[in-house]
C-alpha cells in the first residue's frame, strides 16, 4: 500500500474531532472522523461541488457513511454538535438565502425554455413552473425516513432547483434497517452520479405526470447505531450483509467506536472537566461555523475542482495497490474484495469534500493523501464489522457469563439471535460447545424431568506453578491451602508424617461438605496392578510425578501417580465422582477407585523414591467432564470397547489414529514389563488381535510383533 508515514488528517476533521472527543468524554477519534467527513461532504454536495478528472470526467462530491458504536459512546451527542453547532450557520444561510436565490434563477431558465416552445410569455410560464415547483413540497435539508415515491418527488424538486442534495440520516440503524430496505435500494443507484431511472406511472386526470428534468441530485447518507442491534445474529444481520453484498461495502465509509477509549480510562475527573469547559472548544466551534457559513455563499455554487496529473497518478497508484491486495483474497471473501477495490472512488469523493472546505480550485496532493488516510482507517473499521462475533460465539460467552442453569425457553427470551426451531437451536448449541472447547468455555447439558438444562463455565488453563493442594499433620484438621509448583511436589510427598489432598477446604477442615470446587491435578493410587517402570512407559506422553508408598516392594509395586491437568475445573461432589470414574476407566491399568472422592487424602512418605516426567503434555481432561457433549462422545466410544480390559482398550484407542503395528508392539512390551512369561504374552497378543474390528494379519503378528517380544527374553551375551 501507499506509504502514509507523516500523512495527517485534514485540519477541519482533526480540530472538529478534538472538540467532539472533549464534549463526549470519549477519545476514540476514528468514529468521529468518519462522522465529520460525512458532514463536510454534505455541505459540498448541497452546493453541488464536483471534481473534474481527466479520466472519469465530472464526479459529484458526496459520501455514504456507516458508523457503529456501543450505547453510551456519544453517537447522538456528536451528531447533534456537528449539525447544530458546526453546520448550523451553513444550513441557515443556505436554506434562508442561497437555496431560494439559486433555485429562482434556475426556475426562470426553465420558464424561458418553456416560453420558447409554447409561445407564451416568460411570466406566464414562470408562474406555471413555480406552481409545479411548490407542488413538490418544501425542501427538507435532512430526513431520517421516507418512501421511494417521496424521495423521487424530492429529486424532482431538486432537479428543477438545480441545487441542494438528498441527505438521509438514520439513527438506530439496527432497529430501522429492515423498514428502510426500499430507500436503501434506491440509494445504491444514486451514489455514483446522483442519477436514477424514472418509474413510469399511468397518467390520469387526477394524477398527471410532470415534466422530466435532466440533471443530477447528489445524495449523502449516514447510518449509525449500536453494533448489537445491527449484528443481532438474526434477520437484521442477514439484511445488513445482503446490503453489503449488493453494493454498500464499496460505497460506504465505515466507523467503529469502541468503549475502551473512554476518557475515564486514562484521565482524572478534573482533566475531563477541564476538557468539557475549555475555551478552545468554543473557539474551534465559532471558527469552523463561520468558515462553513461562507461555504453557503452563492459564489461557491457548483464549485469545480480540477485534479492535476500528479494527483491523478497518485490516486491511480492507490487504486492499483488496492486491486493487487484484493486479488490475494480468497474467492469467498467477495465483500472484502468489493470494499477494497473501490476505496479509490471513496478517496476521490472525500478529497473533493476536503478541497471544497478549503475553497481550493484544485484537489491538491495533501487533500488526496488525507483522504487516503481516512479511507484506510475506514477499511480497518470495516474489518472489525465483518469480524463480528458469530451467534454461536455470543451464545457460548453468554452461557459462561450468566452463571446459572438455562433452559431453551430462558435462552430464547434472553437472546434475540437464539433460534426457536429444534434443529436450528441444537445446531447453534453444538457450535457454541465446539467453539467453547477451543476458548476455555465448557457447556454442560443435563435433563430434569425430560427438560434439557444447560450450564456454562469459563475454565482457566492450569498454571504449573500453582497446583491446588492442602496439607496437615492431622488426618482431618488444619489443612493449610497452598498453590505449589509442579516440580517441587516432592518436597511435600517426601515429608514424614503428613497428609495432603488435591483440594482446599473451608475452615481448613477436610470433609466432603467443606471441599472447595476448584482443582487442577489428578492423584491416583496404584496398588500392585502394574510395575512402576511399566506405568512410566505407558504414560510417558504426559507430565506426571510418581512417588512410592511405605508398602511398596520390588515384588509388588505400590505408588501414587500425580497428573497436572490442562485446565482448572470446578466440580461438585457428584460431578467430581463421575469425572474421576471416567478418567480411571481411561487409564491402561487398574487403580484404587476411592480416588473419586473430593475429600480423599494421601499420606506422605519420607522413606520412598520419586520420579518426574517433565517432558510430556498435560492431560487433556475435557473428554472426562460430565454432562458435556465431548464426554458423551467419549462414553459412546468406550462402549464399543467394553469387551477389552484396560490395557487392551488403551492401545485399541491409539490404533484408531496411530501406527497399528507400532501400537501392538507397545502393547506387547507393556505385558513384558508387567512380568508375564513369553507364552502368556504371545497368547494375550493373539487374544487382543482377535478382538480388534480390523485385526493385523497372522503373518504380521508372527514376523514383527512376536519376533520383537521374543528378543526381550533372550539371555544377554557376556562375551
Amino acid at each position: 500500500m501507499i506509504d502514509l508515514t507523516g500523512v495527517k488528517h485534514h485540519p477541519a476533521i482533526e480540530e472538529i474531532v478534538t472538540v467532539l472527543c472533549n464534549k463526549t468524554q470519549n477519545t476514540d477519534r476514528g468514529f468521529f472522523r468518519t462522522a465529520t467527513a460525512y458532514f463536510l461532504a454534505k455541505m459540498a454536495a448541497t452546493m453541488r461541488a464536483s471534481v473534474i478528472t481527466k479520466d472519469r470526467g465530472e464526479v459529484p462530491v458526496n459520501l455514504y457513511v456507516m458508523n457503529l458504536a456501543t450505547s453510551g459512546f456519544g453517537k447522538g451527542h456528536s451528531v447533534f454538535l456537528l449539525e447544530n453547532e458546526f453546520l448550523g450557520a451553513f444550513k441557515r444561510r443556505f436554506m434562508e438565502h442561497s437555496f431560494e436565490l439559486l433555485a429562482d434563477k434556475k426556475l426562470w431558465d426553465i420558464a424561458n425554455d418553456w416560453a420558447i416552445r409554447s409561445g407564451k410569455s416568460q411570466q406566464e410560464e414562470y408562474d406555471r413552473v413555480v406552481r409545479e415547483f411548490q407542488k413538490q413540497g418544501p425542501y427538507p435539508f435532512t430526513f431520517d425516513s421516507g418512501t421511494v415515491p417521496a424521495i423521487k418527488q424530492l429529486r424532482q424538486k431538486l432537479l428543477m432547483a438545480d441545487v441542494g442534495a438528498v441527505n438521509l440520516q438514520i439513527d438506530e440503524i439496527g432497529s430501522n434497517l429492515v423498514n428502510s430496505t426500499e430507500i436503501l435500494t434506491l440509494y445504491l443507484e444514486l451514489f455514483d452520479q446522483g442519477m436514477t431511472k424514472q418509474k413510469l406511472v399511468k397518467n390520469t386526470q387526477d394524477n398527471q405526470r410532470g415534466e422530466d428534468y435532466d440533471g443530477k441530485t447528489p445524495t449523502n447518507m449516514m447510518l449509525f447505531g449500536t453494533p448489537s442491534k445491527l449484528l443481532d445474529g438474526s434477520s437484521t444481520e442477514d439484511a445488513f450483509y445482503s446490503m453489503l453484498e449488493t453494493g454498500y461495502a464499496r460505497r460506504c465509509l465505515f466507523g467503529y467506536g469502541q468503549h475502551q477509549h473512554n476518557a475515564f480510562e486514562n484521565m482524572t475527573p478534573e482533566q475531563i472537566w477541564a476538557d468539557l469547559i475549555k475555551q478552545d472548544n468554543v473557539t474551534a466551534i465559532n471558527t469552523w461555523a463561520m468558515r462553513f457559513h461562507d461555504l453557503a455563499d452563492p459564489a461557491m455554487f457548483k464549485w469545480k475542482m480540477d485534479m492535476e496529473d500528479e494527483v491523478g497518478i497518485q490516486l491511480l497508484t492507490y487504486k492499483i495497490e488496492c486491486e493487487k491486495a484484493a486479488i490475494k483474497l480468497a474467492d469467498h471473501e467477495e465483500i472484502k474484495k468489493a470494499e477494497l477495490m473501490h476505496r479509490y472512488f471513496k478517496v476521490l469523493k472525500l478529497s473533493g469534500a476536503l478541497a471544497f472546505v478549503d475553497k481550493s480550485p484544485e484537489v491538491e496532493m495533501d487533500h488526496l493523501m488525507s483522504a487516503i488516510l481516512l479511507v484506510e482507517e475506514s477499511g480497518t473499521a470495516f474489518q472489525k464489522i465483518l469480524n463480528r462475533e458469530k451467534p454461536y460465539v455470543k451464545l457460548a460467552k453468554y452461557m459462561a457469563a450468566v452463571k446459572s442453569e438455562q433452559t431453551h425457553a430462558d435462552l430464547l427470551e434472553a437472546l434475540p439471535f437464539y433460534k426457536p426451531g429444534v434443529s436450528a437451536r441444537n445446531e447453534m448449541m453444538s457450535l457454541a460447545t465446539a467453539w467453547g472447547y477451543k476458548n476455555h468455555i465448557i457447556i454442560k447439558k443435563s435433563f430434569v424431568d425430560g427438560i434439557e438444562i444447560y450450564e456454562g463455565e469459563t475454565i482457566e488453563e492450569t498454571d504449573l506453578n500453582g497446583l491446588i493442594l492442602s496439607y496437615s499433620d492431622h488426618w482431618a484438621y488444619n489443612y493449610t491451602p497452598e498453590l505449589a509448583p509442579f516440580d517441587h511436589l516432592h518436597v511435600l510427598t517426601q515429608l514424614a508424617g503428613h497428609h495432603w489432598a488435591n483440594h482446599h477446604f473451608d475452615n481448613e477442615h477436610r470433609s466432603e461438605e467443606n471441599a472447595q470446587k476448584p482443582f487442577n491435578m489428578i492423584v491416583i493410587d496404584v496398588d500392585g496392578t502394574i510395575s512402576l517402570a511399566a506405568a512410566h512407559e505407558l504414560m510417558k506422553e504426559y507430565k506426571f510425578m510418581t512417588y512410592t508408598t511405605k508398602r511398596h516392594t520390588d515384588a509388588e509395586n505400590r505408588f501414587r501417580m500425580i497428573f497436572p491437568m490442562n485446565y482448572t475445573l470446578k466440580l461438585d461432589s457428584e460431578e467430581y465422582k463421575a469425572f474421576m470414574n471416567a478418567f480411571l476407566a481411561w487409564l491402561p491399568f487398574d487403580t484404587d477407585p476411592s480416588s473419586n472422592q473430593r475429600a480423599k487424602k494421601w499420606e506422605t512418605f519420607d522413606g520412598g523414591s520419586y520420579h518426574y516426567n517433565l517432558e510430556g503434555d498435560l492431560i487433556d481432561i475435557l473428554p472426562f467432564i460430565p454432562k458435556t457433549s465431548r464426554n458423551e462422545s467419549y462414553q459412546n466410544q468406550t462402549k464399543e470397547l467394553q469387551s477389552l480390559d484396560n490395557l487392551e482398550r488403551w492401545f485399541a484407542q491409539q490404533m484408531v489414529t496411530g501406527n497399528r503395528n507400532n501400537s501392538m508392539i507397545r502393547f506387547a512390551l507393556a505385558l513384558v514389563d508387567s512380568g508375564f512369561s513369553l507364552p502368556d504374552v504371545n497368547q494375550k497378543i493373539d487374544d487382543f488381535n482377535k478382538k480388534l474390528s480390523d485385526p493385523l494379519s497372522e503373518e504380521e503378528i508372527s514376523m514383527t510383533i512376536k519376533k520383537t517380544v521374543a528378543k526381550q527374553y533372550q539371555p544377554v551375551s557376556h562375551s
